[in-house]
């Protein structure tokens, strides 16, 4: 049986056009359904609001125009896309259109390649959209220990491989870059292992300093030093039985790296100031966002004490490479913080899903859940929108700059360069219009203008 083909609402009160649409619509596999008068549009989705994908309207129509339309079609469709048409003249009212809840635009005449970039954008977000509804309901069949979240394949992989080595007792090292949730995996291979009942015991070695990590590790006998007023065992007794996580052992020095190297071999400790050693039975899982090879052969690092510790190895990739992930993770720190803050937050706005989705997120994991937890706390609506966010940087490289012309192409004019420049840049970010603004620096008004000028340059040549 044939698959039903998805339903697109085009409206606008000139039937050629409607025609041009039609066409160009089914030739990408679209049913195509359409209406001359807004208000019978209207009328049909409050009956079926689920019946369309997106929604293709013209801005200028009798009856209603297209703010009204968008602006009354989000009061109960929220959700669906709507691509605005407008012609020249009208291009600031389109800014303020997709302010208030657009999707996208474009340009009259229509510009069918534009057309096609606005309609691929959309699809692609609907399927984001998607995959994050059906994570949503189903969190825990992705992955979900001490909130170790993901569905990318990378991520899949790791939990794959905790798994696997979770009910061993062998020695773990995580490595990765700081944020990625090093610290969430330990706990996740402690929770599932043979040794869930016993402590798991973390410490950061490169937030103690080392004369003070020693005693924390090992512990002291009263009188052992100058202040040591009486007896503490160290974080190695306590972790007896259990699991000991060395978070960023890459900064340990080299004398107390011998000592654990020591401890790791014959699983006994010496308080400090004592005499006796004390039996231990430890796992040790570390980890550090160093590359331990290069610090060995900066002779930073024992490698008697890496090949100890890095019995089996589990690399974590950087958040921005594993876009999958952002939003499993953005709905999870979601539901998390909404229930401790009895927010009335419910979910993303699509400009704030896109938002998340053009971040470059340097912190990983750890950026992403302060944001999250910000955005929640501070918004007053029940939608986070892309202003509750973090504002994205990008900067165009001086390769790109470089490779922009051709050598031995003419010269041309400081405008036409300009002209040209913004058009590289929304080629090389997709189309999206938010992205390309940022690179360029101007705002989203002044790249429309831009837009249209050229637009009406390319018309004046094929006119021509």
């Amino acid at each position: 049986m044939t698959p039903e083909k998805p339903c697109v609402l085009v409206i606008d009160d000139d039937s050629a056009v409607q025609e041009l649409l039609k066409n160009f619509l089914e030739a990408k596999n679209f049913k195509v359904e359409c209406y001359s008068k807004p208000e019978e549009a209207l009328s049909f989705l409050q009956s079926e609001p689920d019946r369309y994908i997106f929604i293709l309207t013209d801005l200028r129509m009798p009856e209603v125009d297209g703010l009204e339309f968008v602006a009354r079609v989000t009061t109960f469709a929220p959700k669906i896309p709507i691509i605005l048409m407008t012609a020249f003249a009208t291009i600031e009212v389109a800014v303020n259109a997709i302010h208030s809840g657009a999707y996208d635009f474009v340009v009259k005449p229509i510009d069918f390649k534009q057309l096609t970039v606005a309609v691929d954008r959309c699809m692609k977000f609907l399927q984001l959209r998607k995959e994050n509804e059906s994570l949503k309901k189903g969190m825990r069949t992705i992955f979900n220990y001490s909130g170790a979240v993901g569905k990318s394949e990378a991520m899949q992989q790791v939990f794959d491989l905790v798994k696997r080595v979770a009910p061993s007792t062998a020695n773990i090292l995580i490595t990765g870059e700081s944020g990625v949730g090093k610290e969430v995996v330990a706990r996740a291979i402690h929770q599932m292992g043979n040794r869930k009942d016993a402590p798991f015991v973390p410490i950061n070695c490169s937030a103690i300093p080392d004369n003070l990590l020693e005693s924390e590790l090992f512990g002291y006998t009263r009188g052992a030093f100058t202040g040591a007023n009486e007896k503490k065992p160290g974080l190695l007794e306590e972790a007896n039985g259990g699991v000991l996580f060395l978070d960023e052992i890459g900064d340990m020095n080299g004398a107390l790296q011998a000592k654990l190297l020591r401890v790791i071999q014959e699983r006994k400790i010496k308080r400090l100031g004592e005499n006796h050693l004390r039996p231990v039975n430890i796992r040790v899982i570390a980890a550090t966002h160093k590359d331990l090879k290069t610090e060995i052969e900066a002779g930073r690092f024992r490698e008697d004490l890496f090949y100890r510790i890095c019995v089996i190895p589990i690399a974590i990739p950087a958040l921005r490479d594993r876009k999958e992930d952002i939003f499993p993770l953005a709905y999870h720190f979601l539901e998390i913080y909404r229930a401790q803050n009895e927010s009335s937050v419910k979910d993303f706005s699509k400009q704030a899903l896109e938002r998340l989705l053009q971040h470059p997120w340097r912190g990983n994991v750890r950026e992403l859940e302060n944001a999250i937890e910000r955005a929640v706390v501070l918004s007053k609506r029940e939608l986070i929108e892309a202003d509750d966010l973090p504002q994205t940087e990008f900067k165009a490289t001086k390769q790109d700059l470089n490779s922009f012309f051709e050598k031995g192409e003419p010269l041309i004019s400081l405008e036409e360069f300009s002209q040209r420049y913004v058009e590289f840049v929304l080629k090389s970010v997709k189309g999206v219009k938010e992205k390309a603004a940022q690179i360029l620096e101007i705002d989203r008004k002044t790249l429309y203008r831009k837009l249209v000028s050229l637009q009406a340059q390319k018309a004046s040549m094929r006119a021509s």
